[in-house]
């Protein structure tokens, strides 16, 4: 009997998702977007089978505003018990910390990873009754014109310009960099012709795409989506160089225990195993992709050089 109850203490202490006589658990899954875009349908895609995983109930809070500012700031002051996690694209943990020259936190001092949840590729697409049927036949319009060709992204520093500005340099063709607040105005934009592009994250693309609504040109990704078998790479076209993903990761407050770390990553990991977890993501656009925190830490610290050179060889600046 009391091996029993040391085995449960000692549980208790190691294993998120235990709790000894003071009710439910609940597990917070911080989003730094808004309701009803692309992290918060993956956060609540995983929060109910997470739960199941952790003991625990997990609800989503939207803490949305300053790029990503507001909620990695909340979760940094959070108690690193394993009850708050933030679940975040790259920008503000690979993006922020070079594009502001202050932040309510630092990354590697006030967070650790836990898991690479979703895997995003970039998509450039065109209105569709765009003349260009590839990449290479829409650069070729481009250096034609006179003017600018104007390209949207979600915002001043976001991935989509990132990739906007990579395709510059590669191509050389004179673009117009429009940022727009979202992807929502942008994506309007683009089919009412008032831009002539815009690279996204093809979750909130793939249905304009599929409808017919958009005409796809190419993925700035090492290999094809599965869901647009049909639509080629850039390197494909001939095209090197334009590679962007605004993964998705899960992260907890620096102090949290390996222990507890371990648990969580163990528990992401099985729920993106789960076959409807996982048929519900794919269907979306996004491609699940746990990692070891190790691994995540590595692809924080890679993408965080990657476009921190790009930012200053740009002089990209806030708004």
């Amino acid at each position: 009997m009391l091996g029993r109850i040391a085995a449960t203490l000692l549980l208790a202490c190691l294993v998120p998702g235990v709790t000894l006589g003071q009710g439910e658990r609940v597990v917070r899954i911080i989003v730094a977007f808004p309701p009803g875009g692309p992290v918060d349908f993956v956060a609540r895609s995983i929060a109910d089978p997470l739960g199941k995983e952790l003991g625990a109930r997990v609800i989503v809070e939207n803490k949305s505003g300053a790029n990503g500012a507001i909620a990695g700031e909340i979760v940094a002051h959070a108690a690193a018990d394993g009850n708050t996690l933030w679940l975040t694209s790259v920008g503000a943990v690979a993006i922020n910390p070079v594009l502001y020259d202050k932040l309510p936190y630092d990354v590697g001092r006030d967070f650790a990873p836990v898991s690479l949840v979703v895997s995003n590729d970039e998509l450039l697409v065109v209105n569709a009754t765009d003349p260009a049927g590839t990449v290479g036949e829409f650069v070729a319009n481009a250096k034609k014109r006179a003017a600018p060709t104007a390209i949207a992204s979600t915002g001043t520093g976001s991935i989509p310009h990132l990739a906007m500005e990579q395709f510059a340099d590669v191509t050389k063709a004179n673009l117009l960099h429009v940022p727009y607040k979202g992807a929502a105005p942008a994506v309007t934009d683009v089919m009412g012709g008032q831009v002539a592009g815009f690279f996204g994250d093809i979750p909130g693309l793939i249905g304009h795409v599929k409808g017919g609504k958009l005409k796809a040109l190419g993925i700035a990704a090492p290999k094809r989506h599965p869901a647009l078998p049909d639509v080629p790479t850039f390197a494909e076209q001939g095209v090197g160089g334009v590679d962007s993903n605004n993964w998705y990761a899960l992260f907890v407050p620096a102090k949290t225990s390996a222990e507890t770390i371990g648990a969580l990553n163990r528990a992401v990991r099985n729920v993106l195993a789960t076959p409807a977890v996982t048929e519900k993501l794919a269907a979306s656009g996004a491609v699940p992709m746990a990692s070891t925190p190790q691994e995540l830490s590595a692809r924080v610290a890679q993408d965080t050089e990657k476009w921190g050179k790009l930012i200053r060889a740009k002089k990209i600046t806030a708004e």
